[in-house]
């Protein structure tokens, strides 16, 4: 079976009517086991504090089978609440157990998502895992097609997606409120990643690290370190790298802010404008390092028609940099936000709130009624897909693509160049040296595929 593309399947046909005809693609497997609505699932949770820990809490409704943490502190404390759930410090020995569970919850840190995912998807195994999908460009594309052949329930943690306010959105730009738009900008506040100075991380309220610490600090007590580290090259414990989300600013472990905000918000673009994969890519900021990811940087990206959408620019503008017409104060200021400019008007839209502009063109403007069914919420829509074989809205065929390209403005920054993206091959075609960033060799004893 030919699996859809995100514009054929995962935004209008989705959500927009093709919801029952989408079924058969997206979970087979869980309409074979012909569980119903008020059967629980077995569910098993790797990674359970933190992130993991909220995520736990909202699949707490279903049977918790196993607990998976390689730090033995944020196990014993999930395992209060759960003390039926068998416990394990390595998610390769909870999968041996695989007959035990019908769903995973995957909440490591970003370099291992993959890892976590991947053995479930390929026992057939539904999945929800925390955003970014996977640490870089190969392992999204892995992970995509992998759960295209699974068929079963997916669900990326971008959990605003669930909110009236996005579908609110994507129903104004689809139906042509503000005309076909051409630029897309979206802006985040958020400064975390290498500063120039301390005093400029203290003004964006982050910690300072200039460099990799030289010497090792004591491993703290219950943590597996080594598991942790996982694929990632080895290197000695410093607090500057753990608890989360402090390792996210290093490339080893993350890709800053752009892979991490960048699934909430580039996500609603996304989602209105019909996009997979982009043809250029470029990207600014101060020069790159090779340790840590950057405060503040911008990625813009090019795009081709898209069925009756025209080409369109999208461009990221994080901590300091903003687009220019937020700077000559052309629009409410709002601190992260999303902007659409369309040839009669323009959206502007944060996670809770959007308006159109400029706003007395649109005082007798009629808003659309809606057509994007209300969610049942974002974790209970994949309990209930799991369950039914309904599709979710943030399942791994669509959130491949959206991670492919969040990953891809790193890769221009990293590079310093504009690339000529090939989507099919995985390659930038005029930048042969943005291999190692697309793909990376993996720590001796872990394997992907």
């Amino acid at each position: 079976m030919t699996t859809p593309t995100p514009s054929q399947f995962n935004r209008r046909t989705l959500l927009q009517g093709g919801a029952a005809a989408a079924v058969g693609l997206l979970a087979a497997p869980a309409i074979l086991r012909g569980r119903n609505l008020n059967e629980r699932l077995n569910i098993a949770v790797v990674g359970s504090g933190g992130r993991g820990g909220a995520n736990l809490r909202s699949v707490s409704s279903e049977n918790i089978v196993a607990l998976c943490d390689v730090n033995e502190n944020s196990l014993a404390q999930a395992a209060k609440a759960h003390p039926q759930a068998k416990q394990y410090v390595d998610f390769r020995q909870m999968y041996e157990d695989s007959n035990a569970f019908d769903a995973v919850v995957v909440s490591t840190c970003e370099h291992t998502h993959a890892f976590a995912t991947m053995p479930a998807l390929q026992l057939g195994k539904h999945v929800y895992c925390e955003k970014p999908l996977t640490y870089n460009v190969w392992e999204a594309r892995q992970i995509r097609e992998a759960a295209g052949r699974a068929k079963v329930a997916t669900q990326m943690g971008t959990q605003v997606h669930a909110g009236d306010n996005y579908r609110r959105v994507v129903e104004l730009i689809q139906s042509g409120a503000i005309g076909d738009v051409r630029d897309a900008h979206v802006w985040v506040n958020r400064a975390w990643g290498r500063h120039p100075s301390p005093e400029a991380a203290e003004a964006a309220g982050d910690f300072y690290v200039a460099e990799r610490p030289k010497e090792a600090q004591p491993i703290p007590a219950g943590l597996d370190w080594d598991l942790w580290l996982g694929p990632a090259p080895k290197r000695d414990f410093h607090s500057v790298y753990f608890p989360g989300p402090k390792w996210y600013r290093w490339w080893d472990f993350g890709n800053g802010t752009m892979s991490d905000l960048g699934s909430h918000w580039i996500d609603l673009p996304f989602w209105a404008l019909n996009l997979d994969h982009p043809l250029t890519i470029e990207a600014e900021g101060p020069p790159p390092h090779a340790e840590i990811a950057p405060a503040s940087m911008m990625a813009r990206y090019t795009y081709g028609p898209r069925g009756e959408m025209p080409a369109v620019n999208l461009t990221w503008h994080q901590g300091v940099y903003k687009p220019k017409i937020w700077t000559e104060m052309g629009i409410p200021q709002f601190n992260s936000g999303v902007l659409f400019i369309g040839d009669k008007g323009m959206l502007l839209s944060d996670y809770g709130r959007h308006m159109l502009l400029p706003e007395d063109k649109f005082v007798d403007f009629k808003t659309p009624e809606p057509s994007i069914p209300t969610s049942l919420g974002h974790h209970a829509e994949w309990i209930h897909a799991c369950k039914t074989g309904e599709p979710t809205t943030c399942n791994f065929e669509y959130a491949g693509w959206l991670t492919e390209a969040n990953h891809l403005g790193n890769v221009a920054y990293r590079t310093g160049k504009k690339i000529e993206w090939d989507a099919k091959n995985m390659k930038a075609t005029n930048a042969p040296e943005a291999e190692r960033f697309i793909r990376r060799e993996y720590r001796k004893g872990w394997k992907l595929v």
